[in-house]
């Protein structure tokens, strides 16, 4: 009797690590992104400003989308429209799959960035755009929570000023979780391959 109960005792332990094992095993893969891997960063939780149209926007309305976050102004030559445009590439090159790549341009540039400015700026590059403004405090202190930097540059003209800044993109998982960090210039298919994965592991 005793030998029995033994036997039914270690069948039933076997059971439970073969279980286990089995859910071990399908526990998917930590992604490997081509940008630099953020996941779990403290910083940039939320991006709490209005848009040109003066409606209050978070990360968590865009729920099951991967949503891109970059900062800049309407105003600047050559990083901004770039960096712009990669995401629009971005999201052809996702193909059926870039409606769920959502674009977030911040402006730093509260001035001369008013809400009609910035609706026709990203609105040229996408539709589907959202651009959020507010006031000095509101973007200063948006931007810290980011760890963007910028400054002003007075120009040669009396007026006249460009803004240094930092150009990179925060890329949020479906979730609306900040995972992805890309360095400017990693191009439109890196962004891509990374909104992918993101958008693969939403549904495992």
């Amino acid at each position: 009797m005793q030998r029995r109960h033994a036997l039914q005792t270690l069948m039933v332990g076997a059971s439970a690590i073969g279980a286990a094992t089995v859910l071990m095993g399908c526990k998917p893969k930590p992604i490997s992104f081509e940008g630099v891997d953020i996941t779990g960063a403290e910083y940039g939780q939320d991006f709490p400003l209005p848009d040109a149209y003066g409606k209050p926007r978070s990360v968590s309305e865009f729920a099951g989308k991967v949503v891109v976050v970059f900062f800049g102004y309407t105003q600047c030559p050559d990083v901004c429209p770039t960096t712009l445009q990669e995401l629009v590439e971005a999201k052809a090159i996702l193909g059926e799959q870039g409606d769920r790549l959502q674009g977030i341009f911040v402006s730093l540039d509260p001035d001369r960035d008013t809400p009609e400015v910035l609706r026709a700026y990203a609105e040229a590059f996408d539709p589907q755009m959202v651009a959020l403004t507010g006031s000095h405090e509101q973007i200063t202190a948006v931007a810290k929570n980011f760890k963007v930097f910028y400054k002003k540059v007075e120009g040669k003209q009396p007026g006249s000023y460009t803004l240094d800044h930092s150009a990179g993109l925060y890329v949020y998982d479906p979730q609306g979780k900040l995972r992805v960090y890309q360095r400017y210039g990693q191009g439109a298919q890196i962004l891509a391959k990374d909104a992918k994965a993101l958008l693969d592991e939403a549904k495992a």
